[in-house]
């Protein structure tokens, strides 16, 4: 594999984290719960985030140019679902990543 910059791949690595965290507690933790972990809004976010996560991994493996802008709406959405995630409450892991991965998004953006 090709020399990816120390920065990029620990966001690579951030965002894969956060892709799976938000659909492991999506699809397990959430589903369980019920309530507010399964309302529409709070559900859908949470899928946009487990994708924009990938979405932005892949363009920063690919080499794509348009990486900075994958990133930018990725730490969006990722802080966005970390405080949703703070609100409902019970879902640490899953808020840690997302708060991770909007940083190392923030700082590729740049």
């Amino acid at each position: 594999m090709a020399h990816v910059d120390p920065r990029m791949q620990a966001c690579i690595d951030n965002c894969l984290d956060c892709y799976a965290a938000c659909l492991s507690t999506a699809m397990n933790h959430c589903l369980q719960a019920g309530g507010e972990h399964t309302e529409p809004a709070h559900f859908r976010l949470m899928a946009a985030c487990a994708e924009i996560c990938r979405t932005a991994a892949h363009f920063m493996l690919i080499g794509s140019p348009h990486h900075p802008h994958l990133c930018r709406e990725c730490a969006e959405i990722c802080t966005e679902c970390a405080k949703d995630c703070e609100r409902i409450g019970d879902m640490a892991e899953c808020a840690e990543a997302c708060w991770r991965c909007a940083e190392s998004c923030r700082q590729m953006a740049a």
